[in-house]
This record gives structure tokens, sequence and C-alpha cells, in this order.
């Protein structure tokens, strides 16, 4: 003859398992995991998006940085030299960039552009104020270029 045990609780039921069903068990489903997944996704996919477009201006800054830089180094030495605007200025590229000239270095594009010296006037004439000596190649589809050059 068996003997009950004196154990009442091996007989009890789980209260996690009852009728089949678990109940009060933490979790997500597959469902709720891939939702959280997508949603991260697209946050990375904005964060690229927006690293790019900061580049690209960052690029397009730099740039117009070196447009002036180029610039004002052509007026201050028209200003040194008492060339007026138009005339011609022999070796004006050389006298302007080179070490210990006006601007230290010949700048580059930092976006992969090109510059291209005097191409309106001439590479060996200073150009009328409001009028870029140095331009990008980029200015067109990039808008390497500044908005107002009136008093340059």
């Amino acid at each position: 003859m068996l003997v009950p045990p004196t154990n009442q609780r091996a007989f009890r039921i789980c209260p996690a398992v009852r009728s089949g069903r678990r109940v009060g068990i933490a979790g997500m489903t597959l469902l709720e995991t891939t939702v959280v997944i997508l949603v991260l996704l697209v946050l990375i996919a904005v964060l690229f998006i927006g690293a790019r477009a900061w580049k690209r201006g960052s690029d397009r800054a730099v740039c117009i940085m070196h447009l002036q830089l180029v610039q004002k180094g052509v007026r201050s030495y028209s200003n040194l030299y008492g060339f007026d605007p138009g005339s011609n200025a022999p070796g004006l590229q050389n006298q302007i960039i080179g070490l210990g000239r006006f601007v230290e270095a010949t700048p580059c594009c930092p976006a992969g552009g090109t510059y291209s010296y005097g191409q309106t006037f001439g590479v060996d004439t200073i150009p009328p104020m409001g009028t870029l000596y140095m331009e990008c190649s980029l200015s067109v589809s990039d808008r390497h270029v500044p908005k107002v050059t009136a008093d340059w």
C-alpha cells in the first residue's frame, strides 16, 4: 500500500502553468523584438544621413574660407604694391601663395574639387572688387561659392 507523502506541496500545481497557459513570466515576443530592431535601424540611418549632410556643409564652409583667404591675399598684395583692380601683376599667383607669402600653402578643396586661378580675367590680372580670383570646380554642383562677394 502506498503512503501519501507528508509534504502537501508536492501535489500543488505551479501557478505559472495553470490551464496550459503561462502566467506571470516576463519576456518579449518575436514581434516586439523585430519592432525594436527596426526602430534602432531607422535611428542609425537618420544618424548617418545627418552626419553626411554635416560633412558636406563643413566641406563647403572650408572651401569658401579658402576662397576668401586667397581673395584677401590678392587684395593685400595689390594694396601693398600699388596695383589697381584690372591691372596686370606678373606672377600674381606665385606672389600670393607660397612659404612666407600671404597664403602659406596651396589650398585644396576638402570635398575633392580643384581650384582654378584667374579664370575670369586672367592669371596675372588683379580682379575687380566683387570678382573672385580663385574658383572651385564644385561651385555649381555643391555650391562652393560664397553668396556675397561685393566687398571682397
